[in-house]
């Protein structure tokens, strides 16, 4: 980065990505300043930290910083933005300050549709020399960030909006790159696929789930490549739950190569799968024993199989919010059930964006099976207009309850409709799938 640049203001700061960024460049010896529209954990956090923060925007908070970011949902018409261009200051969003920020660092790149925040904080986990930038609240060490101030960087890289093109990877690793936020590619799946494999392209080193369907079509891509296939790579995957703890055991093989026994946090094949991918990655450059024994401190990440309560009623909030993540995820569900002798399973499910919801309807018609019962919350737009779907019709099969929101009533669940309370859940095994807000409900607020 531009030696020259000694305080950067960040618009939007509470956000999961820009926090993770004003925190890793703070460690770099920057002067972090930045606003948001209201406050939050984040914001919270970043003051106890000691940066100011400012609530809400303000043109005051732009005070001659060498450089203004912001995030992705902040116009051209945000005041603090107008404001930084009267006073001539540099303004770039997040996606353009990427190759800036990490231009001069060994960056391992994390991108998929489904995994890659399990799979970042993994690869943290293991590489304890390297920050780490994470879309998620790992729990190891209580952020979504380790600050560090040397140049190796763990990046969970983003294809949303096609900043993972911006990320200068020395290693990228793909969980999968199964259609997701296609709008950012015109709905066009070529256009979609190219820019994984451009991505892939970048890196000296790349680690890819070879059974994926694109992944699997791909040729040489000019690095060195690590193909991983987990229906055979993966071997003697067994779960167990040790003192409420929930563990994932499985031998890996790869090209030949025995890599020996692992233990890894969290129940379910799709674990396996991303710390498998994790593994391979550090092994680019660490013993294997360091990486056996540095993945067990990897602890979970918030809202990713994050078990709130356990006994007669667990409440599990998970982040799932397309039909591939929430059926796996119910097959850990499952897994944990047989383990604990718990004897249904309920769903609160909010579905998340209209868009989403329509792009994947089939899949989520047929994602549920097998749960005992199923609660369907509104949907939660995240701006986005609304779109009629008859869930009734849809989801008759499941014979599903709908309600307005949920609330958390001791180690139980309340459901509430028209203000009233409709049923108390408070046994069982109750799972919330979310990418909304229904993450505080089921925390009691927090």
């Amino acid at each position: 980065m531009d030696i020259k640049i000694k305080r950067i203001h960040f618009i939007g700061i509470g956000g999961i990505g820009i926090s993770a960024l004003a925190k890793f460049l703070r460690a770099q010896g920057v002067e972090i300043s930045g606003s948001d529209i209201a406050e939050g954990c984040v914001t919270k956090e970043l003051r106890a930290m000691g940066i100011n923060v400012a609530i809400p925007h303000s043109k005051e908070a732009i005070c001659g910083q060498d450089l203004v970011i912001h995030s992705a949902i902040i116009k051209e018409d945000n005041v603090e933005v107008q404001e930084a261009k009267r006073q001539n200051i540099p303004v770039l969003s997040r996606k353009e300050s990427l190759k800036m920020i990490l231009g001069n660092k060994e960056v391992f790149a994390v991108a998929g549709a489904h995994g890659k925040s399990t799979t970042t904080a993994i690869l943290s986990a293991i590489l304890k020399d390297a920050s780490a930038l994470i879309g998620a609240e790992s729990k190891e060490f209580h952020s979504n960030t380790r600050a560090i101030s040397g140049n190796r960087v763990v990046f969970e890289a983003d294809e949303s909006d096609k900043s993972f093109l911006e990320c200068n990877p020395t290693c990228a690793i793909v969980t999968n790159a199964e259609p997701e936020h296609m709008e950012t590619y015109g709905h066009d799946l070529a256009q979609f696929h190219r820019a994984y494999e451009q991505f892939l392209r970048l890196a000296k080193i790349c680690i890819i789930n070879a059974e994926d369907s694109f992944l699997s079509t791909l040729g040489d891509l000019g690095n060195l490549c690590v193909r991983f296939y987990p229906s055979k790579d993966l071997r003697k995957i067994r779960y167990l739950v040790e003192n409420g703890i929930p563990k994932t055991h499985f031998e890996l093989v790869n090209n030949g190569k025995d890599y020996g026994e692992f233990n890894v946090y969290g129940l379910g094949e799709h674990i396996a799968i991303d710390a498998a991918l994790a593994i391979l990655a550090a092994a680019q450059i660490l013993p294997l024993n360091e990486i056996r024994k540095n993945i067990q401190d990897y602890c979970g990440i918030k809202k990713r199989f994050d078990i709130l309560t356990s006994g007669k009623c667990v409440i599990i909030d998970d982040y799932a919010h397309h039909p591939t993540e929430i059926a796996a995820t119910l097959k850990a569900v499952k897994k944990y059930q047989d383990l604990t002798d718990n004897q249904k399973i309920i769903v609160i499910w909010q579905p998340h964006k209209y868009s989403r919801v329509q792009d994947n309807l089939e899949g989520f018609v047929q994602c549920f099976e097998g749960v005992d019962s199923l609660v369907i919350l509104p949907v939660f737009s995240a701006g986005e207009s609304e779109i009629a779907v008859d869930f009734a019709t849809l989801f008759a099969r499941y014979n599903p309850i709908f309600a307005d929101n949920v609330e958390r009533d001791g180690d139980a669940l309340r459901l509430i409709k028209d203000a009233q309370c409709i049923e108390r859940l408070e046994s069982g095994i109750l799972i919330g799938f979310n990418a909304g807000n229904l993450t505080y409900a089921l925390r009691g607020g927090i």
